[in-house]
């Protein structure tokens, strides 16, 4: 389950819990958790497109113990670490 973007962007209508997943067992209704970070009330009414749902395939995989894993180019570069390249203050300028 995703949120759907005009809404968030419109109203700040968004599904803290996503995206969500719906278990393959699972039976009931399906139902969806909305909170309004927006500034001003918002009424949910019959009908309305709150949340898009994604079926996607799951993949089952054998898990292999290594002791370790290959260097990389990016090795423990974390959040920002990849796309635009960011000049630190001082230089280049």
């Amino acid at each position: 389950m995703r949120p759907r973007s005009g809404l968030a962007l419109r109203h700040g209508i968004v599904l803290p819990n996503a995206p969500g997943t719906i278990d393959s067992d699972y039976r009931g209704e399906i139902k969806v958790i909305v909170l309004n970070a927006g500034d001003a009330p918002f009424t949910v009414r019959r009908g309305d497109r709150i949340a898009q749902l994604v079926i996607a395939p799951v993949a089952h995989v054998e898990w292999e113990e290594r002791d370790g894993l290959d260097d990389t180019g990016r090795g423990e570069g974390g959040f920002g670490h990849t796309g635009v390249e960011v000049t630190p203050k001082g230089e280049g300028s």
